[in-house]
């Protein structure tokens, strides 16, 4: 009986460990200012690096990266036995990626979830994540815009997700539903990053506000 509750277990100790805004508890470590008060405002590792420090911002990225695959390889290691599978796997990332966007310990004002996706992704697949990754990396240093790499990444993993190393018929769809679903969050997070490219007044990698 107890085992029909591991996979809602699982899912809310996802979102309370995504809910861990690394920008802002960085920050305060360090002594920067609050991540929320300058630049875009928006509590996430590319704010951070507004802020001149290019090691507050590296560790946010790797520990906001890190809150989101370490549930899902968790699930994916240790979930066998206690019967959690794929549709676990799915729940337990979206929810680690939802925590980020609306984290219960900070007012439910989070970052947008680039990286956080990113662990997720890695978590999934390995090569699903490097393939977003890359994306990411190909579009941002063309373009120098990285609100404009992570839309463009985020469109496309599900389609590395289905087209990647297996077969699309025979792809978990629960799996691609959360991958879909994190993309469409991810863009719509970005809105006002669109405005701003279509108006010409985004800023750029390393611009400091």
């Amino acid at each position: 009986m107890l085992t029909s509750f591991y996979p809602l277990l699982a899912t809310v100790a996802a979102y309370l460990i995504g809910s861990l805004s690394f920008a802002v508890i960085v920050s305060r470590v360090m002594g920067l200012n609050d991540p929320r008060s300058y630049g875009s405002k928006n509590p996430g590792a590319t704010n951070v690096l507004r802020s001149g420090s290019k090691a507050a911002a590296v560790i946010t990225l790797l520990l906001d990266a890190a809150k989101g695959w370490l549930p899902v390889v968790l699930v994916k290691w240790y979930g066998a036995p206690l019967g959690l599978g794929d549709g676990t796997v799915a729940m337990v990332a979206f929810a680690a990626f939802l925590g980020h966007l609306y984290p219960v310990f900070f007012k439910f004002e989070g970052g947008k979830g680039v990286a956080t996706a990113a662990g997720v992704l890695l978590a999934i697949d390995p090569w699903l994540g490097l393939a977003t990754l890359a994306t990411w990396v190909i579009v941002a240093y063309f373009f120098r815009y990285s609100s404009l790499a992570s839309i463009v990444a985020a469109a496309f993993a599900p389609v590395y997700y289905l087209f990647g190393d297996r077969i699309a018929w025979y792809a978990d769809r629960s799996v691609l539903f959360a991958v879909f679903a994190m993309g469409l969050l991810l863009v719509y997070r970005h809105r006002e990053n669109i405005n701003r490219l279509l108006a010409g007044k985004e800023s750029k990698l390393g611009a400091k506000k």
